[in-house]
C-alpha cells in the first residue's frame, strides 16, 4: 500500500519562500565538509540569448541558488571556512537606477548582505581586483569546471596570477575540487522545506493534467492541450520545468516528442509528459488516455499492463531497496504483460536476460528528481546500485511503445504509445506518491472525462 498527500493553499503563491535559515544550514553544512584550507567559488548561470538582443526567462543556476537563494544574474559566490571577517561572500550587480527602470529591481551589496544573509558583499566589478588575494594561501578550491567557460578562464587567471608569484610568497590553491563531488550528495537528500514545495509542484502538475483531461476532444490540436497545461502552471506562479511533450496516437512512441501540432483523433490515445517548477524545484508527470474518452479494449488491456508495472515500481519504493529494484519489478510486469499481449514469445526470465523487452520498453523506470527534473545524485555507489533512504525522490515510469509498422505484432498494438510516470518520495513507511492528484486507473479518467 502507498500513501498520498495533497497541500492545501489558499491564494496563488501562498507558499512562502525557502527561509535564510536553510541555505544559511546548507553553506554550514557544505562548509564543513570542505574543512577549514578550502575555498569554493559559485558562478551564477548566464543570461541566455534568443536571438540578437532578447533574452530567454532568466533561470538561476541551481547549485548557486542551493547555496544561496539569490536569483539575480552576474553574481558570484565565495564560502571560505574560518575566515574571521565572514565566510560567506556575494559579488553582485550595483544598483543602478538607469538599469533598474529597464530591467527591474537588484539587490546591490547592501542588499545581499541585509536580505540573503552574506557576511560580505561587493560590487560584480571588482571581483578582478578581490578575488586573487582571497584564494591566496588556500589550500583547495571546491569549483564546477565546464558550465559556464568564459567564467572557467577568469578562474584559472586568477590562480594563475598567484602561482607567477610564488617568489614573492604568495601562495596559490594546489588541488582544485568539484564541488559537485559534495553538494550533489546533499541535494539528494529533500529536507522537510524541501519536499514541501515538492508536494506543491506536483499538486499544481497534477491539476493541469486534470485540466488537459477535461479539454480534450478529438479535432483539438496538441498545441491547444500544451496550452492548457501551461495556463495551469501559471496561475499558481509555476514554470515548465521541462518542454512539455503531448503527444497524440503513434506520436506517443517518440520518447521525447516535441513538435506538438498534430490534431488529436478519434479513437486515438493521447500521452502528455508535462511538468512544472514551483520555486525551483520540479515534477514529472505522465498520463495516457483516449482522446474520445474511452479505451478501446485493445488500449485497455495495453493500458493495464503498464499501470501494474507502475504500480508493482512504486510499491518497491522502499527503504532498503536498492535504486534498480523498481526497475526490476516493472520490467518483469511488462515483459510478462508483452507476452500476453501477443508482442512477445518465450519464458519471462529469458526474455529479461535477453533484454527483448527493450524492444517495446527502451528506458529506465525512474530518475532521481529535485530541484532538476533529472536530478543529481549518484545511482550506485562503486559497482553496486545505492540503497534507496527517506528524504529521496525519484519518478516510476514504466512505458509500453510500439511504433508503426512494427513487424510481427498484433496490427491493433501499432502505433500505441503508452507511459505513466509518478514523482514517489522515500519515507520511513510506505512510498508517499506526490503525484496522486491525478488519476490513472481506467475508470477514473473515463469517469472524469465523461463529466467534463
Amino acid at each position: 500500500m502507498v500513501r498520498s498527500r495533497s497541500t492545501k493553499l489558499g491564494p496563488t503563491g501562498a507558499l512562502p519562500p525557502l527561509g535564510r535559515d536553510e541555505f544559511a544550514r546548507r553553506r554550514r553544512q557544505f562548509m564543513k565538509t570542505m574543512g577549514r584550507d578550502a575555498m569554493a567559488i559559485v558562478a551564477a548561470a548566464p543570461v541566455p540569448m534568443r536571438n540578437n538582443d532578447v533574452e530567454f526567462a532568466y533561470r538561476q543556476d541551481s547549485y548557486f541558488h542551493y547555496l544561496t537563494g539569490f536569483d539575480e544574474p552576474e553574481s558570484v559566490a565565495v564560502l571560505m571556512p574560518g575566515r574571521p571577517q565572514g565566510d560567506y561572500l556575494l559579488f553582485v550587480r550595483d544598483r543602478d537606477p538607469a538599469r533598474e527602470t529597464w530591467d527591474g529591481r537588484r539587490a546591490g551589496p547592501v542588499g545581499a548582505r541585509r536580505d540573503y544573509g552574506a557576511t560580505d558583499a561587493f560590487p560584480i566589478s571588482d571581483i578582478d581586483e578581490i578575488l586573487p588575494g582571497l584564494l591566496e594561501g588556500r589550500a583547495k578550491l571546491y569549483y564546477s569546471v565546464g558550465h559556464d567557460r568564459e567564467f572557467d578562464q577568469r578562474v584559472v587567471g586568477w590562480v594563475n596570477r598567484l602561482r607567477a608569484e610564488a617568489k614573492q610568497g604568495r601562495h596559490a590553491p594546489h588541488e582544485m575540487v568539484a564541488l559537485e563531488h559534495v553538494l550533489n550528495e546533499m541535494r539528494l537528500f529533500k529536507s522537510r522545506g524541501e519536499i514541501e514545495r515538492m508536494r506543491e509542484a506536483a499538486r499544481i502538475a497534477a491539476a493541469a493534467h486534470v485540466r488537459a483531461m477535461r479539454f480534450c476532444r478529438p479535432g483539438r490540436y496538441e498545441y491547444e492541450i500544451e496550452a492548457e497545461l501551461r495556463h495551469e502552471f501559471a496561475r499558481w506562479r509555476a514554470d515548465i520545468s521541462y518542454l512539455p511533450i503531448v503527444g497524440g496516437g503513434a506520436n506517443g512512441c517518440i520518447l521525447h516528442y516535441r513538435e506538438n501540432e498534430s490534431v488529436l483523433n478519434d479513437g486515438d490515445l493521447l500521452l502528455i509528459d508535462a511538468g512544472c517548477e514551483y520555486q525551483s524545484y520540479a515534477s514529472d508527470i505522465t498520463r495516457t488516455f483516449p482522446v474520445n474518452g474511452r479505451y478501446t479494449d485493445t488500449q485497455r488491456a495495453a493500458y493495464e499492463v503498464v499501470l501494474e508495472a507502475n504500480l508493482a515500481a512504486i510499491d518497491a519504493v522502499r527503504v532498503g531497496n536498492d535504486w534498480n529494484r523498481p526497475h526490476e519489478v516493472a520490467v518483469e510486469v511488462l515483459t510478462a504483460g508483452m507476452v500476453k499481449l501477443g508482442l512477445l514469445k518465450g519464458r519471462v526470465p529469458s526474455l529479461i536476460k535477453s533484454q527483448e523487452y527493450r524492444r517495446f520498453y527502451m528506458h529506465r523506470t525512474g530518475h532521481w528528481l529535485g530541484m532538476d527534473v533529472h536530478d543529481v545524485g549518484d545511482y550506485k555507489i562503486g559497482d553496486a546500485w545505492r540503497l534507496l533512504e527517506p528524504g529521496m525522490v525519484l519518478t516510476i515510469e514504466p512505458g509500453l511503445y510500439v511504433a508503426p509498422g512494427t513487424r510481427g505484432v498484433p496490427p491493433e498494438l501499432r502505433g500505441l504509445g503508452i507511459r505513466i510516470e509518478d514523482d514517489v518520495l522515500v519515507t520511513d513507511d510506505e512510498p508517499e506518491v506526490l503525484t496522486a492528484g491525478v488519476p490513472k486507473a481506467v475508470a477514473e479518467i473515463e469517469d472524469l472525462m465523461s463529466a467534463a
